[in-house]
């Protein structure tokens, strides 16, 4: 059975978040590109977004996503935005992943 593309995307979409809550690198990492990487995850959290509203996939992980890549030019707050939606974009994966095989 194929994944659905929203799953991979929401799977991806966590990961990438969860790596940015890694305090020092994550931060590291977003110092280093300017924040460009800031309107990458904005990107790839619209298009998550799009996919998940085609494949009636858990939307707040998205939603969160677009919300934290806006709010996260500030430090602690931008790490606390990260992790929370790290852990609720990977949560949403897991349970769309086991809807689907279902």
């Amino acid at each position: 059975m194929r994944m659905k593309i929203s799953v991979a995307l929401l799977w991806l979409t966590g990961l990438a978040e969860l790596f940015l809550a890694i305090p020092f690198i994550g931060g590291t990492f977003v110092l280093s590109t300017g924040y460009a990487v800031l309107g990458v995850m904005f990107v790839l959290h619209v298009i998550t977004l799009f996919f998940c509203f085609r494949e009636y996939s858990p939307k707040s992980g998205s939603i969160l996503g677009i919300i934290t890549s806006l709010v996260s030019w500030f430090p602690l707050v931008g790490w606390a935005m990260h992790l929370v939606t790290a852990i609720v974009l990977l949560f949403s994966a897991a349970v769309a992943d086991r809807r689907a095989r279902i």
